[in-house]
């Protein structure tokens, strides 16, 4: 027998990078709403978008059509935002310098001056939305439902598996529409008016209503949100009252000036409100079959996410240049070095 095939098969194996922890990328995600929702320069913008695409590059593999990816990739929602932001600004702001035509002002509306300073914060504004979008889409993509699931509060435990039975009820019934074209066009149907929607509708209804019942026996059976009947009443008051005190002490801070009193009531008020969501909680015990594993360097992504955080919410540097504000004039935007290298920390899950 030829030597080569005695030689025993060695199976090689390439190294797997255990995915980062659902409550890491949640910390992501909310650092970039904080930085998108605060700030319209364009050079911070910038920088927040390449960070997110170049997590987006290194942990999401291409999604194809066929295999159920999205059919509106943030590139094209990005220029159709932008696009259509910068058109309506420009349409309902009159405020601007340096006019771009004039409209006849019996238009509705529409008359007045058409000014570059409006089409460029809309066109900000887009581009914020644009982030948005692209980073809920990694978020999407690298976190499953369960894990978001098991983030959620115990007190809210039965509420979060209805929502998430909400979320993924549109992605079924839309693959059961494509399933019963399939089986129609088959049969040598068409779509040639409303009739013809007929044999469409009538099986997907029969189809949902089906998976509902069975749905609804399955959890039923496994003895969903069954139990002690009876409620307790210290934590409702407990999360009552300290949703109000939060409340109040936003207020007494942001409008009233009272910042001592604000920040006690702030403090005093979260410490209720967690007490209350935790005594709830402990009524809906339940226990994970394979819990998340937290990591080094689930640590080092959330260091980046909250230096970035920092640096736009907290007084630490030169504020001015994130509040970046074209009118009257058009002027070029600000930059503070300090800020944009603590932006970078966004990109913290690309390299971990």
């Amino acid at each position: 027998m030829d030597g080569a095939l005695t030689t025993p098969l060695v199976e090689t194996r390439l190294p797997v990078r255990a995915p980062l922890h659902p409550l890491t990328w949640t910390a992501w995600i909310a650092a970039i709403v904080a930085i998108l929702t605060l700030t319209r320069n364009p050079v911070y913008l910038a920088l927040t978008l390449a960070t997110i695409v170049l997590v987006r590059w290194r942990c999401l593999a291409p999604v194809h059509a066929e295999d159920g990816g999205l059919t509106l990739s943030p590139l094209r929602f990005g220029l159709l935002v932008m696009t259509t932001a910068a058109i309506f600004n420009m349409a309902m702001v009159r405020v601007g310098t340096t006019v771009i035509f004039t409209l006849p002002g019996w238009i509705p509306l529409l008359g007045g001056a058409w000014t570059l300073e409006a089409l460029v914060y809309g066109a900000l504004n887009g581009l914020a939305l644009a982030g948005l979008f692209a980073g809920f889409t990694v978020i999407n993509r690298v976190v499953p439902v369960r894990a978001l699931l098991r983030l959620t509060p115990r007190a809210f435990y039965p509420v979060a598996v209805v929502v998430s039975i909400a979320i993924t009820f549109a992605p079924t019934t839309l693959q059961q529409i494509q399933q019963i074209r399939e089986a129609q066009a088959v049969r040598g149907h068409r779509l040639r008016g409303v009739r013809s929607w007929l044999p469409l509708v009538v099986p997907l209804l029969e189809g949902g209503m089906e998976r509902s019942l069975q749905l609804a026996e399955a959890m039923v059976a496994r003895g969903f949100a069954s139990g002690d009947e009876k409620v307790e009443r210290w934590p409702q008051l407990l999360v009552l009252t300290g949703f109000v005190a939060v409340v109040a002490g936003w207020l007494l801070r942001l409008l009233w000036a009272q910042p001592v009193w604000g920040a006690a009531l702030l403090i005093v008020g979260s410490a209720a409100l967690l007490s209350g969501l935790w005594r709830a909680g402990r009524r809906h015990p339940h226990t994970v079959y394979r819990p998340d594993q937290w990591r080094w360097w689930d640590w080092l992504v959330i260091g980046g996410a909250a230096l970035a955080a920092c640096a736009y919410l907290l007084p630490l540097f030169e504020r001015s240049a994130i509040f970046y504000y074209p009118y009257p004039t058009l002027i070029w935007p600000g930059f503070d070095w300090r800020i944009g290298l603590a932006t970078l920390g966004l990109a913290a899950p690309a390299w971990t």
